[in-house]
């Protein structure tokens, strides 16, 4: 019966990913088939990580975090976990041999949400090294299916797909992480005073990590191509929005790309995959 144990751990990091994030889903609903549950299960521990961090403010959030760390870690020694969330995790780094350096370092970006306000360049690179280029190269581990060659080759431009969106993220959730929880990202910015010199530097550093993560992107396994440059190009569409927007706008409101437009992306992916031009 371990088989229906863990097919239904793995579903529900597959709700919590289709309840959590609408373009993410759209994403891997376009990979192969075949990656679509450990892909679901990369998301599902990444996201309750998060949770913990930026959300659980009526709890202990620190003792929440190293208990789900502790979990994390016995979960993967004794290949088995009660927490579904856990259980797919562990099944995945297991079967894609995901390195325990990757795990820790997004562990530790977690925690430094929990004290960090203000970042100098090398607290920066750090958290955005754990926190979102290492979530890029547990997704690789998995397309790559062993190939350590092809994961070597591609393993930069996974970095700088995964730094290219958190960086989005930062900029879109400016509002919410400056304003309603004092974190500020970005070195040697004052949001007190933010304009637009300031944003243009961020925007033109963004734009180079996704010229970068282009170039890899076209160089998937074909069955992970399509799902990859679908969030790429809805990131991107994002990025645009926010850089039509002046640095006062995008303090007060956090730009969105709607679901048609999501689906109009979709549908644009997919001619071009069929064209064989992606």
């Amino acid at each position: 019966m371990m088989a229906l144990f863990n097919k239904t751990a793995l579903e529900c990091s597959k709700l919590i990913t289709e309840h959590y994030s609408t373009s993410f889903t759209l994403g891997i609903k376009t990979l192969d088939r075949k990656f679509h549950l450990p892909i679901y299960a990369i998301y599902g521990f990444v996201r309750y990580a998060d949770e913990i961090v930026d959300t659980f403010h009526d709890y202990d959030k620190k003792t929440l975090l190293m208990r789900f760390k502790h979990d994390t870690y016995q979960a993967i020694e004794e290949g088995i976990s009660l927490n579904p969330v856990l259980q797919s995790f562990q099944l995945v780094v297991s079967q894609y041999k995901i390195e325990h350096e990757l795990i820790e370092a997004f562990l530790k970006s977690m925690e430094m949400d929990l004290y960090c306000q203000d970042y100098d360049a090398d607290g920066y690179n750090e958290y955005i090294y754990g926190s979102a280029e290492v979530v890029g190269l547990m997704c690789l581990r998995v397309f790559c299916e062993g190939d350590l060659a092809e994961f070597d080759r591609l393993r930069a431009s996974a970095r700088k797909l995964g730094s290219a969106f958190q960086k989005v993220n930062f900029l879109r959730d400016l509002k919410s992480d400056f304003v309603d929880r004092g974190r500020t990202y970005f070195p040697g910015v004052d949001f007190n005073d933010f304009g637009r010199d300031a944003k243009q530097l961020i925007e033109a550093d963004i734009q180079r990590d996704f010229d970068e993560a282009y170039i890899g992107i076209m160089n998937l396994p074909r069955g992970a191509r399509m799902g990859v440059y679908l969030a790429y190009i809805y990131y991107q569409t994002l990025f645009n929005k926010i850089k039509q927007l002046s640095a006062t706008r995008i303090q007060t409101e956090r730009v969105r790309v709607p679901n048609p437009q999501k689906f109009a992306l979709l549908a644009q992916t997919y001619l071009k995959y069929r064209l064989n031009v992606l």
